[in-house]
């Protein structure tokens, strides 16, 4: 089976709302791919459509080349975390576990290591009703990993998580992608995605808006924005504004000039006689990178 999600033209209407507007991407295998967009953009709807929960009106979702309620024991194709809350609270977690390999046909070991896999060891005969967040994340992730399965999609696999655990999980996808998996993480923390991700797809208003390397994606966001640090500000803005730069004034002896590469500010500094101790290129973080993409794709935005 190929390691891939292939979403291609997807629609879907509720009612007057449009959830998916085209919606169409690809998730590769070898690497972790970020999806990401505000509330509303369309992403736990399109991972309902993969995972075969909703139907679309227009166009497919396909894991592997095949639709999701094609396969038998799926668990063995993709692993999912879309809701670390669904599971029988009376249970113990061990057996929430045993209850899905049984399903799928699969035996105790493999439940045992993946309870290892996740770190519940500890807790695997306590009743999941009595789990902290962190653990019921821990446990949907196990649940997840139950088929050894070539795809995985999380949704908001971060949540509830300490920072030793958000350090596992981040180390988790990386090895899991490094395998050849294919996976795609929901997330809502860029911070994390800008650690583990090396593909992000950006959605917003139900299609993308943006497929592109992690890398890359903050390359672009931070092109032409260089900060200066100067004793004679005022002068240097004089040189710069008279250059076409946009500058802004960011600190006591800082100001920041959209539109000019470091090279050419030097230059210019340089030969106005401007005094200068340090010309430094912007680099974006994903989250400025993120919100600059997705500022006209908002559906609820705080007053500012």
């Amino acid at each position: 089976m190929k390691a891939t999600i292939e979403v291609t033209g997807l629609r879907k209407r509720f009612g007057r709302n449009v959830a998916l507007d085209g919606m169409t991407f690809a998730v590769r295998p070898g690497r972790v791919t970020g999806f990401v967009g505000p509330n509303g953009a369309g992403k736990s709807t399109t991972m309902r459509v993969v995972l075969g929960l909703d139907v679309p009106d227009e166009g497919e979702a396909l894991v592997g080349g095949r639709p999701y309620r094609s396969l038998e024991a799926p668990l063995t194709h993709v692993g999912a975390l879309l809701d670390a809350g669904a599971l029988q609270p009376s249970r113990t977690g061990r057996d929430h576990l045993l209850w899905l390999a049984h399903s799928q046909g699969l035996g105790k070991r493999r439940v045992d290591e993946v309870i290892g896999q996740v770190g519940l060891d500890a807790v695997a005969r306590r009743r999941a009703g009595g789990y902290s967040l962190g653990m019921r994340q821990r446990l949907g992730i196990a649940a997840a990993l139950l088929g050894d399965p070539p795809v995985l999609m999380l949704d908001e696999p971060f949540n509830g998580l300490d920072p030793d655990g958000i350090r596992w999980i981040r180390g988790l996808l990386r090895s899991l992608a490094a395998e050849g998996r294919a996976v795609l993480v929901s997330s809502h923390l860029m911070s994390e995605l800008e650690d583990t991700a090396g593909q992000l797809v950006v959605v917003g208003r139900g299609r993308v808006l943006a497929d592109l390397g992690v890398a890359e994606l903050i390359e672009t966001a931070s092109r032409g924005r260089v900060t200066v640090r100067t004793t004679a500000r005022a002068q240097a803005m004089e040189v710069l504004v008279g250059a076409g730069a946009v500058v802004a004034v960011t600190g006591a002896d800082t100001v920041t000039a959209s539109g000019l590469v470091a090279g050419r500010v030097v230059e210019l500094l340089n030969g106005g006689g401007v005094p200068f101790s340090e010309v430094t290129a912007h680099r974006a973080t994903l989250e400025e990178a993120y919100m600059e993409l997705t500022r006209d794709a908002l559906e609820f935005e705080a007053a500012g």
